[in-house]
């Protein structure tokens, strides 16, 4: 998936399903069935009920031919979606006009397509639908037949209440459409957001995987490398008085030893026996996320305050190290020129804080700092250069599963700059090193 661009021009994509509309137009069918047949033979309202099911018929007709040409689970493009609310609303405008216009109570169901196209289709077909709904709603204010009423009486619509519904209609077709628009839109953003965020955790977890990788080839190789460094040892005996050869043996028996070294150390760190990969101490996990930000220019600092418990020991995991790197390859990012990463542990919990000397958050966007699709921070230099949020959201994401807390803030005082902290439970980040169940850090 392309997440270069935002949801809300992705979303069009999600097209609208073929049953979701078969469903809600057999809806309609059955209730304007039973409406017309309420008021004209329950109330004894002198109803046209032919023509009402005539226009009832060419609604259930569309239906059965929708369901004929496309299988039930196949989903309309945005053009195909926009014709077929078109034809509801249109049928809709007939039963109205021959029912009273809006003096009928039900023209308030103009909204309802504009309500649904707006929940999955693009805001071009959206607004084409809601000038279709309002135009047909300024027609019937105008325009229509008188409202079927008690027999030898006539009921005269006031003016006033005419425009009344006509503002109560508009309004609320408005309103609704926008309302499900966002509510659409921003699950579509969580959506792709957290596929994003699976997409790297499991990246996290094939970069893990390549330990056993590793030493898979440490054992294949093994023995052709046994075998190269006995040969190049009797070479050496043999050879060694001959000046062509003894530097070129020599090298050749240097590094097979090499060689051998190599697949040792790659086996042994695969080892499941080995306790500095079991078990990963506070220090080393810090150590592990700021070594790659070392060679950047910027001067990361290390501060660590622990109480009479002394530092947490944890088991490895992959998340806390992406969201940790995330945010300090944010902080160096932005820096002047120096980052500070502090660690506190006490009886129960543990915090790790990343500041930076940088410009700091923007006020604006501070208080959703974390969303998907929210630039992270606004500097003049590299205002055009903003990513789409998803670095921070993923590793705000990750930590918070591991159990953390996150607080964004800046920094007071003349150094200015950014500030998050990250904290756990301390039992969420130790574990007992004589049990195989337990938690990771």
């Amino acid at each position: 998936m392309d997440y270069s661009r935002h949801p809300a021009e992705t979303r069009n994509a999600n097209h609208l399903r073929m049953r979701t509309l078969v469903r809600l137009r057999s809806l309609a069918v059955i209730g304007q069935s039973v409406t017309v047949l309420g008021v004209a033979y329950g109330l004894g309202f002198p109803l046209p009920v032919a023509s009402c099911f005539l226009l009832i018929a060419c609604l259930l007709l569309l239906n059965i031919a929708l369901q004929l040409k496309f299988p039930a689970t196949y989903r309309l493009d945005p053009s195909t979606s926009t014709f077929v609310l078109s034809l509801d609303i249109l049928q809709l405008f007939g039963l109205l006009f021959i029912t009273g216009g809006l003096a009928n109570p039900f023209a308030v169901l103009l909204c309802v397509p504009v309500i649904v196209a707006s929940a999955s289709l693009p805001v071009r077909n959206i607004i084409a639908l809601g000038a279709t709904a309002v135009a047909g709603v300024t027609v019937l204010a105008v325009y229509h037949r008188p409202l079927p009423w008690y027999p030898g009486t006539t009921f005269d619509t006031p003016l006033v209440l005419i425009a009344g519904n006509w503002i109560a209609i508009v309004s609320t077709a408005a309103f609704a459409a926008f309302y499900s628009y966002r509510v659409s839109a921003e699950a579509q953003e969580l959506a792709d957001a957290l596929m994003a965020t699976e997409f790297a955790l499991q990246r996290e977890q094939h970069l893990s995987a390549l330990d056993g990788l590793a030493a898979a080839a440490a054992h294949e190789l093994g023995t052709p490398l046994a075998t190269i460094a006995v040969v190049a040892r009797e070479m050496e005996r043999a050879l060694a008085g001959d000046e062509r050869f003894r530097e070129d043996v020599q090298l050749l028996r240097s590094q097979s030893e090499r060689c051998r070294e190599i697949m040792r150390r790659l086996t042994t760190l695969s080892s499941e026996d080995e306790e500095h990969m079991r078990w990963l101490p506070l220090s080393s996990l810090i150590e592990e996320v700021i070594a790659p930000h070392r060679e950047f220019g910027v001067d990361i600092k290390v501060s660590r305050i622990h109480g009479p418990e002394g530092e947490p020991v944890g088991r490895r995991n992959a998340g806390i190290l992406y969201g940790l790197g995330n945010l300090l390859e944010n902080a160096v990012d932005f820096a002047s020129s120096t980052v500070h990463v502090e660690t506190q542990s006490n009886a129960r919990t543990v915090t790790i804080r990343i500041d930076d000397d940088g410009p700091g958050f923007a006020a604006d966007v501070l208080s959703r700092i974390g969303d998907p699709y929210l630039t992270q921070r606004s500097r003049s230099s590299e205002a055009t250069a903003g990513g789409l949020g998803l670095g921070l959201f993923i590793a705000k994401t990750l930590l918070e599963r591991s159990g953390a807390t996150l607080k964004f803030a800046n920094r007071d005082g003349d150094q200015g700059g950014a500030s998050v902290t990250v904290t756990w439970p301390r039992s969420a980040m130790t574990i007992d090193q004589t049990s195989d169940g337990a938690e990771e850090i």
